[in-house]
């Protein structure tokens, strides 16, 4: 019998059927309001989703909102219980909830009331959107390129809590088994912490990533890591996520090796690209080519950096929204603080709050009503009606209230809003983009690879793909012809009488044809072509290639799929490029 949550009787719970969420035109939605400024903002931000829903739907759906208790406020009712039981059951019975920001604790308790609801609901993902709105103030040149979609793992990595103190017993036992049993070399009285990172753990949380670039028509995966330098957990992570995107999603997805290598830098229609960066690297790509990336998929630790460095570029962690997600329970959240000193002022910004709440409706497929919020907030900040955060930046501004706010927001959005036409114009603006970046990676991918921060690791990743072949009976003049018109040194030739590929360059021409002095015209490229060929699978490392390469004392190699197929051609000047730019590979 529950002590204080009430569920509103005229709503329906959220349900999960095969395997999907199951939601009724009234359901009932978790809802916590927070510590500090929490109930400002919650009050702001229910008005505002509830117009919303009562809009776009006209009145055919609501949501029925149920009370639930954390921090202060479940302290004051559970006698000094900061996460009662009761709380965790509902949250975990109504699959959907939403909470304002809440104050931790002091002296002892919870490390983090965040964290303990992590932990205790086991909600491993905590998902952060990052997108500029128009009229927000950004340090970018061109903030509208900032649209990603950061799924941080929650559970593990130097989160997990697993450090002992510098001068404690378990500190020293801990030492001592490093250096005597495991030969660890570190200096005397470290601090020591243990950085878990697990397949079970990192699979889960890139296979909710995966699933959700291919829910919102995404159109790449970007695993983040520092697996050059920590290779058995962050190395593993990268790994593993690799594993998830071959065997779980094989039919949706491709490498970015494979995107250059077998597709010549054109995505295949529906196709979701799989790449990954080092962790540092993408703090600067971020800033300089956001527009590279859709969704990032990394660790905790990682995830925590990177979400609010993001939301720096769009206006600040106050208009960051995220949500803490498990297979199918989700807790939205504001993601800053309870900034107590102005609680009760009804002062400050509610958008972080607001637009956990857009997730949360296109997280229950709600998206007209979500899309809606998106352009009424959109035109009240255009026309520089905001709270006092923002006005210190915009010249002109009318500062107004929490509350005033969310009357302007609310009054737009009973207004004429095309909203279809909002959406059509983003999607428009999105896929321009695409077009454009798909068009550098065709005429200059070693360029552009440089640019996205790629670092070539195999021969997939230099190779001129699609190599022109011809017939084996085709005449070495026809080649010849051929071959300045595509501005190529060398043909494929088709297997033959002889049955094998072969490869005819213009040193055979020269060797074979003109110092011999014979007419091109009546010889048949399959009488002067190298043969057998020297191939390399396209996943060969650039060493390995670099190697048989020098015994074989050849300058190109053909690339073969797994069907025996070529398709490419890696030269020794692509090597020597590549080297030359980024160093001996790894």
């Amino acid at each position: 019998m529950s002590q204080h949550i009430q569920y509103p009787e005229s709503g329906e719970k959220i349900t999960i059927k095969d395997g999907k969420l199951s939601v009724p035109d009234n359901p009932i939605i978790g809802c916590v309001e927070g510590d500090g400024i929490g109930p400002d903002i919650t009050r702001a931000c229910l008005r505002i989703w509830d117009a919303a829903v009562e809009h776009a739907y006209k009145g055919k759906r609501k949501i029925h909102w149920a009370e639930l208790f954390m921090g202060e406020k479940a302290a004051a009712k559970y006698d000094g219980n900061y996460f009662p039981d009761e709380t965790k059951e509902a949250l975990k019975d109504l699959l959907i909830s939403i909470k304002g920001p809440l104050t931790t604790p002091v002296g002892g308790g919870f490390r983090s009331l965040n964290v303990s609801l992590r932990q205790e609901l086991d909600l491993y993902a905590c998902v952060r959107p990052v997108r500029h709105y128009a009229g927000v103030p950004s340090p970018l040149k061109k903030p509208e390129d900032v649209d990603v979609v950061i799924f941080r793992e929650n559970t593990e990595d130097v989160y997990a809590g697993l450090e002992y103190q510098s001068g404690s017993d378990e500190n020293k036992k801990l030492a001592k088994f490093l250096r005597e049993e495991m030969g660890a070399d570190f200096f005397e009285d470290a601090g020591l912490g243990i950085k878990p990172i697990s397949a079970y753990g990192s699979k889960r949380l890139v296979r909710k990533a995966i699933q959700y670039a291919i829910d919102n028509n995404r159109e790449s995966v970007t695993l983040v890591h520092k697996g050059n330098i920590m290779k058995f957990t962050e190395g593993a992570f990268r790994t593993w996520g690799y594993e998830v995107a071959r065997e779980e999603f094989g039919d949706q997805t491709i490498t970015e090796e494979e995107l250059y290598s077998t597709y010549g830098g054109k995505r295949p229609e529906g196709k979701v690209v799989i790449k990954d960066r080092i962790a540092d690297i993408i703090f600067q790509l971020l800033q300089l080519r956001p527009a590279d990336f859709d969704v990032l998929a990394t660790m905790n630790l990682n995830g925590d950096y990177l979400s609010d460095a993001a939301a720096a570029e769009v206006g600040g962690i106050g208009i960051a929204p995220g949500a803490n997600m498990a297979d199918h329970v989700a807790v939205f959240e504001a993601t800053h603080g309870t900034a107590p000193k102005y609680a009760g002022q009804d002062k400050v910004n509610p958008g972080s709050l607001l637009f956990s709440g857009v997730m949360l409706l296109e997280h229950i497929g709600w998206q007209e009503a979500a899309d809606l919020i998106t352009a009424a907030y959109q035109d009240v900040v255009t026309a520089r009606i905001v709270t006092y955060d923002f006005a210190r930046q915009l010249e002109g501004a009318t500062e107004v209230k929490t509350s005033q706010f969310a009357d302007a927001i609310i009054d737009q959005m009973r207004g004429k809003i095309d909203v279809a036409k909002i959406r059509r114009e983003r999607e428009e603006a999105v896929e321009r983009e695409r077009k454009a970046r798909e068009q550098r990676r065709v005429v200059a991918p070693l360029e552009e690879m440089i640019a996205s921060g790629r670092t070539p690791h195999t021969v997939g990743d230099l190779m001129n793909p699609n190599p022109v072949t011809v017939p084996a009976e085709t005449s070495v003049e026809d080649a010849m012809h051929l071959m300045r018109e595509k501005r190529i040194s060398s043909v494929i030739t088709e297997p033959g009488t002889e049955g094998e590929w072969g490869i005819m360059t213009q040193r055979d021409v020269l060797s074979r044809i003109v110092s011999k002095n014979r007419t091109p015209s009546t010889v048949q490229v399959e009488e002067i072509a190298s043969r057998p060929l020297v191939t390399t699978p396209v996943d060969t490392s650039l060493h390995d290639c670099a190697e048989i390469m020098s015994e074989s004392n050849i300058r190109r190699m053909v690339v073969m799929d797994n069907n025996n197929k070529p398709v490419g051609i890696i030269s020794d000047t692509d090597i020597f490029a590549s080297v030359e730019q980024f160093g001996l590979p790894e």
